[in-house]
């Protein structure tokens, strides 16, 4: 089989086992189990727990002890098992528990599917600049492929999208051991300090203050990229309480309204090479800031119809330069500035700030502001009828308070309980705006320039 289209099958897969639930999990939680905003806050952030340590460790033992290629196997087996038993948890405790083994399983070998890719293209004599992007496109449409069939086949709000996942992900780490082999490097002296041989040189990137600057800035956008991962499907789900909208094509195929965002994905993805090349990792991460603001922005305004469904297509649109342009330069900046002998431990330390403490930062910040400044509770009929934009006996209004709150109208015209519904517009209008501080600061402080044939040393 042909090297690249092998590598292919693996992006494709790689992303597959995630995007099967990792955009309809909040469904799960919340319209299945019912369990409230702020646990689900702390069990998105089993992903950034996971990615403190776990990418950093795995590329420690890929930069000295073990073939990528047979850690990369090994734990995506263990993740599929582990998500088998994931919808069966009894509690949000328990089901925290088993994502956070789940997670620990599957956030380093993001890290380490680059590092294979990027071995195998370079003992290929490839172009990794030119070579890797349209292989790491698939991983996109492995993403939505993955929720079409979670959205269509009926299983977005089911225990069903996990089993689905853990299934792929075993036949993932099956064919991971077909990969040609990606021994470790051992470029380190058998005679170094222990730290060395350890691959715990790669913190004293850290004081470096460009490069200190590059993980810090990582960590906080990295607080900003899971959030629409973790509400976008479950935003546009909940326009279901608005009796104008309840049978909106939105509402109903919102998986695949969100997956417009990956579609834009695989534009980007491919036009990475050109902007590296011509504008810079600065401006590249400039614009993937900026891309975040208008994200969430149009997230803001928009609504199931009219100009209002034009905004939602396009902050999907935007999310491409949003994630890309950071995730991908991001891995590329790592690649050109880091030495050979670290570079694995030093794509685990990326991924660490920001699918790690970024990640954690943002779940749980997210999920603590939402709950107790962007829900609204509402005791009677007249006032939560007016902030649905309907009226206290539209018969539309009645069956979904029955249905969707599991409450109804006294004859006094109070609710038989408290009725919570999330204010979205002001919840994305603030994640804007921690976008735009950070933009505005990245812009004045971090100094780099732009070297065109930086970009292009690192295919060596």
């Amino acid at each position: 089989m042909n090297l690249k289209l092998r590598l292919t099958i693996l992006s494709f897969l790689q992303f597959f086992v995630w995007g099967a639930w990792l955009i309809t999990m909040a469904n799960f939680w919340f319209g299945t189990k019912h369990w409230d905003g702020a646990q689900f806050g702390a069990v998105f952030g089993t992903m950034g727990i996971a990615s403190i340590f776990m990418p950093t460790i795995t590329g420690i033992i890929a930069d000295r002890w073990v073939n990528a290629e047979r850690i990369f196997a090994a734990l995506h087996i263990l993740y599929g098992i582990v998500l088998f038993f994931l919808p069966h948890s009894a509690d949000p405790d328990s089901f925290f528990y088993v994502m956070l083994l789940a997670m620990c399983f599957y956030m380093p070998t993001i890290a380490l599917a680059n590092s294979i890719s990027y071995t195998v293209l370079k003992n290929s004599d490839l172009d990794v600049v030119k070579d890797f992007p349209p292989i790491r496109v698939w991983g996109t449409i492995g993403f939505i492929v993955a929720m079409w069939i979670t959205n269509l086949t009926g299983n977005k709000a089911t225990e069903g999208q996990f089993y689905i996942a853990g299934g792929v992900a075993v036949f993932l780490g099956i064919y991971a051991l077909t990969l040609p082999k990606c021994p470790p490097q051992k470029l380190i002296d058998k005679n170094a300090p222990l730290a060395e041989q350890l691959g715990l040189n790669a913190f004293k990137l850290f004081k470096d203050y460009k490069t200190a600057l590059f993980f810090l800035f990582s960590m906080l956008l990295g607080a900003a990229l899971q959030l629409t991962n973790a509400y976008g499907d479950v935003f546009l789900s909940e326009f279901e309480h608005f009796p104008k909208y309840a049978d909106s094509f939105v509402v109903k195929r919102s998986t695949i309204i969100m997956s417009i965002s990956q579609v834009s994905e695989t534009l980007f993805i491919l036009a990475i090479p050109f902007f590296l090349k011509k504008f810079g990792i600065k401006k590249v991460m400039l614009m993937s800031m900026i891309a975040w603001v208008l994200r969430f922005a149009f997230f803001a305004y928009g609504v199931p119809e009219g100009f209002g469904l034009s905004l939602i297509v396009l902050s999907c649109i935007v999310y491409g330069m949003a994630f890309d342009f950071f995730n991908i330069s991001g891995s590329l900046f790592v690649e050109t500035t880091t030495d050979k002998k670290i570079r694995s431990s030093a794509q685990g330390l990326f991924m660490m700030m920001t699918n790690g403490f970024g990640a954690v930062f943002g779940s749980y910040a997210a999920g603590w502001a939402i709950d107790k400044f962007f829900t609204h509770k509402f005791t009677t009929a007249s006032s939560l009828s007016a902030y649905l934009e309907t009226s206290p006996d539209n018969p539309t209004f009645l069956e979904i308070l029955k249905k969707s709150f599991n409450a109804m109208v006294n004859q006094d015209g109070t609710l038989s309980s408290v009725v919570m519904v999330k204010d979205w517009h002001n919840i994305w209008l603030s994640f804007a705006a921690y976008a735009l501080i950070l933009a505005v600061l990245f812009a004045v402080l971090f100094k780099h320039k732009h070297n065109p044939e930086e970009i292009s040393q690192v295919k060596h």
